[in-house]
């Protein structure tokens, strides 16, 4: 069993998630990921956004400005961010709620899977949500009717569907209507997908429609999918992926034993700590400077944030606690403190800011300028 020390493992996750490859701006900075082996980690440069996110399963989305960047740092190089949102234009992927009651990016394919692991206790939560505000269950179902047969006519705005409600005498104040999309989101009636040809920013993302794809053999399904998320997030334990799905640890672990055995994963132990990757991956010496936007899947696809940022980074990423994950810097894994570009009525509007947790070398820090200067998805 190969054995690792926490720097060689947080910089083996920035190869197997993608965000390690020399030259990159955005990426990894002056890094030296090129010279390293991490099993299918070279073939990281020249995805597209769609194997991106397949590769990942799904990523965290409730803040649509950043997932679209998480998306484009780790395609191929000179990817923008009017590519990823052309992939959602096609149909390839989708945003809707998933697992642990929030959004997340993915496949319409993998989307099904995680909803067939999920989507029955989460809506039991989200009931809960419905039923404390008046919402029953022939609102419910009526809701459900208006938004069927208007999406029927082709992708439609939120605020559109939301009056459409309206009209039919169903109230969507007090968060109504936020909860009754989230309640057909895991009946798999609705989900986000291509985005509006005119508006601020990153532009709206339509609501659209239709019967999600069939998925023949959950189990064998949920198995591949956890497969691919321990490679594109190796190592990782097998209790960070239970968190993520939201699931029982029990089932989870007996998962990826599975894999292992089958030789698709491989088994290391981390600072005492065993853990699953990718066969063959080898740490890499160094890698450098990586910028991440915020609500990234380097820091909320693990359970434990302790393993890549200490108490003074933490409270940098998430100030005051209170829900909103800043975009983060890392010096070879480590979480270091967070950068942001000022953002008014939608577009950039200043110099990215930059705000150290940690004191580091002075060459160290104007690398980090250097890489904020070069971030090419403002």
């Amino acid at each position: 069993m190969l054995e690792l020390t926490k720097a060689e493992a947080r910089r083996m996750r920035l190869v197997a998630q993608g965000l390690a490859r020399g030259g990159r701006a955005g990426g990894a900075a002056g890094s030296a990921a090129g010279r390293t082996s991490s099993g299918g980690a070279s073939a990281t440069a020249g995805r597209t956004p769609v194997e991106v996110v397949r590769r990942m399963v799904a990523m965290q989305g409730q803040d649509l400005r950043q997932v679209l960047r998480a998306i484009a740092i780790r395609s191929a190089a000179g990817t923008a961010v009017a590519d990823v949102r052309a992939a959602f234009d096609r149909g390839e992927l989708v945003r809707s709620w998933a697992m642990r009651g929030t959004l997340f990016v993915s496949t319409p394919q993998d989307l099904a899977v995680l909803h067939g692991a999920v989507a029955e206790r989460m809506r039991r939560q989200e009931w809960r949500m419905c039923t404390e505000r008046g919402i029953d269950e022939a609102t419910a179902a009526r809701a459900a009717a208006v938004a069927t047969a208007a999406l029927a006519a082709g992708p439609m705005r939120r605020s559109d569907l939301l009056a459409a409600w309206q009209a039919a005498g169903i109230e969507t104040g007090g968060g109504n209507g936020y909860h009754l999309l989230a309640l057909l989101a895991y009946d798999e009636l609705v989900r986000f997908g291509p985005f509006a040809a005119t508006g601020a920013g990153d532009r709206e993302q339509l609501l659209v429609g239709g019967a999600a794809p069939a998925v023949t053999a959950p189990q064998a399904a949920l198995d591949e999918a956890l497969v691919r998320f321990a490679i594109a997030r190796g190592p990782v334990a097998a209790d960070d992926a239970a968190w993520w799905l939201g699931t029982g640890r029990v089932a989870v672990r007996a998962s990826l034993q599975r894999a292992v055995a089958a030789g698709r994963l491989a088994e290391a132990e981390v600072a005492g700590e065993r853990m699953v990757l990718e066969p063959g991956s080898q740490p890499a010496r160094t890698t450098g400077v990586t910028l991440a936007p915020g609500f990234d899947e380097w820091f909320l696809g693990y359970r434990d944030r302790s393993f890549t940022a200490s108490p003074a980074a933490l409270a940098a990423i998430l100030p005051g606690r209170n829900g909103v994950f800043r975009p983060m810097v890392l010096v070879d894994g480590r979480t270091v403190g967070s950068w942001r570009i000022p953002i008014a009525k939608g577009v950039p509007a200043g110099e990215p800011r930059l705000e150290l947790a940690e004191a580091l070398p002075a060459a160290r820090q104007r690398q980090i300028e250097r890489a904020l200067a070069r971030w090419p998805h403002a």
